[in-house]
């Protein structure tokens, strides 16, 4: 599959004066000419992670979208194929592709960025030939950060999701199953054909008797 990318923006002017662009998904040069804010410590450190994400963009499949004040990075959200010990790389798909990594610097929090990166991610009008799906475990979620809850968590969470179009499924995937607060989001693009839909209902469950 050859995997088209198309450029989308959007800036955003902040109440409180700030200035942001969203833009994606972005080249090597962008990610290489910007900072990470010191925020962005959810995976690894901000250094770690610039340099983590700028070797993911040899990666054919992918996208990379990113918010920015100025020439700092202080959001961003990462589109990929599922790693192979997961169970939705089993089928083997093509056009099933993961939103890896979202991710809005701690400092930058309250200004919607991670919903707009979503949108931004979805102007592309190529995204109606993929599946995209997302697996949200509740110990990645920043609770302690926010002081919110983990049904507070889920319920912000999802409503982030639904900005881009991924709405909830169901699965028998143990990780999600063992607790429910976990879930998994997915979004069928328009021109996604049958075949590669019942593959993806039949990589959800396993086990006939769930289905």
């Amino acid at each position: 599959m050859k995997h088209k990318k198309t450029y989308h923006s959007m800036n955003i002017e902040a109440k409180d004066g700030k200035n942001f662009l969203v833009e994606g998904p972005v080249s090597k040069e962008v990610l290489e000419k910007c900072e990470f804010d010191e925020g962005l410590v959810a995976f690894r450190k901000p250094v770690q992670q610039q340099k983590a994400l700028i070797q993911v963009l040899d990666l054919p499949e992918s996208r990379i979208i990113v918010a920015r004040d100025g020439d700092l990075i202080v959001g961003y959200a990462t589109y990929l194929y599922p790693d192979p010990l997961e169970r939705w790389s089993e089928v083997n798909l093509d056009n099933l592709i993961e939103l890896g990594a979202i991710e809005v610097s701690q400092r930058y929090r309250g200004y919607q960025l991670a919903k707009n990166i979503l949108k931004v991610s979805m102007m592309d009008e190529a995204v109606e030939d993929y599946i995209i799906i997302t697996t949200e475990y509740y110990w990645h979620w920043d609770l302690r950060g926010t002081g919110l809850s983990i049904w507070q968590y889920r319920d912000i969470m999802e409503k982030v999701m639904k900005t881009g179009g991924l709405e909830w499924y169901a699965t028998d995937d143990p990780e999600i199953t063992s607790h429910p607060a976990n879930c998994l989001m997915a979004r069928i693009g328009k021109r996604v054909k049958p075949d590669a839909i019942h593959e993806f209902d039949r990589v959800r469950f396993k086990h006939k008797y769930m289905i």
